[in-house]
């Protein structure tokens, strides 16, 4: 029953069209009747034969009766309709139509969210947030130059395919196999090492004729919840300024070095963004920058021309998710307040507000980081205060073997953010507001 009366909830956009379908049927019957007098006597005497038959039955009952037998016919078709086109288009059976048409129709009332960063962190958050939204905006740092991706990007000369993968990956609209296979490493041979999507993806760019056409076809493939973008098309390599006046090539080098950063810039300077991505930004309700690697990940996209400018000039929300642990060769001694201040040392104001993680770390992984000499970021409310942020503290942790964040903790968070934001603006100005709700 609670199935059957989904069908009737706002939104759907069925109920106008199961609407005309019966006063489709209701003037069918009145023109074929005005086309046809004898059709009326016909049924005027099958009428009258009921009548005299049931005799003793009230003739509105038997009116009632013929009405609902209609009726039933009338949605036995349209649901054994939908159902044999269904069974073509989606075989499994795994969900119900209704639950489709209901979960599309709300994900896509979601705000619209600009996500900035790379590596594991951006695509656990994205795995999140597609349960609220699939008005989402992945910008994905191409400066990787490790493992699969730079062996590609040396040998074809093509964009470092892991992270967008990862990220397509995590806004599949579900689980299949056509994503296990993406994520398949081969362990041996020529082909040790690599990665099956990064190689699919690269196929793809000779096929649809650049990195973007490729991304774009594997989307498709994928039917992910959103789109995911290069920062840039242009093939940049990071550099590093050390704190000894060292300058440091490749993301690999630097993150290797085990010398404080004391600035990060991509050569060539002059690259440009995809136009979508500053057209995400200038439209979006939040952007949020991270999780990720501080330098390698999340600043790396704020140095190509145009996006910290166009963050600036937009009106969304600007949220910055820290990382959980400080990470070597990048951020070791790190705080919040250190994190929030190498960000507008290298793009300006382009954050507002600060999710961090207020949740104890379990002794076992903290000894395993403290021997690699990492440890928890350390939350420094006051300097964060002085920088003109605000705070957010949450439970976020993903314990496994690793300290990660955990995807549905971190998307909450950040929605709760947004909505925050919403209620703040309803209180100055009286606009409609979009509560979040899970749809699983």
């Amino acid at each position: 029953m609670a199935s059957l009366l989904k069908w009737l909830y706002p939104g759907m956009k069925l109920k106008r069209w199961l609407a005309l379908a019966v006063v489709g049927v209701a003037l069918l019957g009145l023109g074929l009747a005005m086309l046809d007098r004898h059709l009326v006597g016909l049924m005027s005497k099958i009428i009258d034969i009921m009548a005299n038959q049931l005799a003793g039955f009230p003739q509105w009952l038997i009116g009632a009766i013929v009405a609902l037998i209609g009726l039933l016919m009338l949605v036995t078709g349209f649901q054994m309709a939908f159902r044999s086109i269904m069974g073509v288009i989606k075989p499994d059976n795994s969900e119900r139509l209704v639950e489709v048409i209901y979960n599309r129709r709300s994900l896509q009332k979601g705000p619209r969210v600009v996500v900035i960063g790379g590596g594991t962190g951006l695509s656990s958050l994205l795995k999140g947030l597609k349960e609220y939204t699939s008005n989402i905006t992945a910008i994905v740092a191409v400066t990787d130059d490790g493992g699969s991706s730079g062996r590609l990007r040396d040998n074809l000369g093509i964009l470092p395919p892991g992270d967008i993968r990862n990220c397509l990956v995590a806004l599949a609209d579900k689980e299949t196999l056509m994503e296990e296979v993406l994520q398949y490493r081969f362990a041996s041979g020529e082909l040790a090492g690599h990665n099956l999507g990064n190689l699919f993806l690269a196929g793809l760019t000779d096929v649809s004729g650049g990195f973007d056409g490729a991304v774009r076809a594997l989307s498709k493939v994928l039917a992910i919840r959103g789109q995911v973008l290069p920062a840039t098309l242009k093939n940049v390599v990071l550099g590093a300024q050390l704190v000894d006046g060292t300058e440091v090539y490749g993301e690999c080098n630097i993150s290797a070095s085990r010398k404080k950063i004391k600035r990060i810039f991509l050569h060539p300077a002059n690259c440009q963004p995809v136009p979508e991505a500053l057209t995400a930004i200038e439209e979006a309700d939040a952007i949020i920058l991270g999780p990720g690697s501080l330098y390698t990940s999340v600043i790396p996209n704020l140095l190509v021309q145009g996006v910290a400018e166009a963050i600036k000039r937009s009106a969304a929300q600007k949220i910055y998710i820290c990382n959980i642990m400080t990470q070597p060769g990048e951020t070791i001694g790190y705080a919040a307040s250190d994190h929030v201040a190498a960000i507008i040392d290298h793009a300006g104001p382009v954050v507002e507000h600060v999710l961090v993680n207020s949740e104890p770390i379990p002794g076992r992984l903290l000894k395993k980081y403290r021997e690699q000499g990492a440890g928890p970021v350390k939350v420094d409310l006051h300097q964060l205060s002085r920088l003109g942020v605000r705070v957010t503290a949450k439970y976020l942790v993903q314990q496994t073997n690793v300290v990660r964040h955990q995807p549905e903790k971190l998307a909450q968070a950040v929605m709760q953010i947004i909505l925050d934001a919403r209620t703040a603006a309803l209180e100055r100005t009286p606009v409609k507001i979009y509560q979040p709700s899970r749809t699983r």
